[in-house]
């Protein structure tokens, strides 16, 4: 089992930052990444980042994703926030083989 500290959701404005971070109580990770599901929709990808530092965004000119392999925390930036943004961000991580979740966090865009 696996688990995490989350941080950083949140009310922001149209057109602001957020940053999310997330820790995961075990090493051996393979890589880490946040899922969004918005109200009434499927989880969908945003972000990932393995070990070696290859990065898979959805949307890179606004996401930009980091993981610190040596403290077992990734942290997420979102720029320019949309009202589409909104929805519950789900961070994860691939553990020898296994997926693990945590809880969630809400991120809420609007004015």
């Amino acid at each position: 089992q696996v688990q995490f500290e989350e941080s950083g959701g949140g009310l922001v404005r149209p057109g602001e930052f957020l940053v999310l971070s997330c820790r995961a109580d075990r090493s051996e990770i393979t890589n880490m990444g946040w899922y969004r599901q918005a109200p009434g929709k499927q989880r969908e990808l945003v972000a990932r980042v393995n070990a070696a530092g290859y990065r898979n965004t959805v949307d890179p000119l606004r996401t930009h994703i980091s993981l610190d392999t040596a403290k077992n925390m990734a942290f997420l930036r979102l720029d320019s926030l949309k009202p589409s943004d909104t929805g519950v961000y789900f961070c994860y991580a691939e553990v020898l083989g296994k997926t693990y979740w945590g809880r969630g966090i809400q991120v809420t865009v609007s004015s």
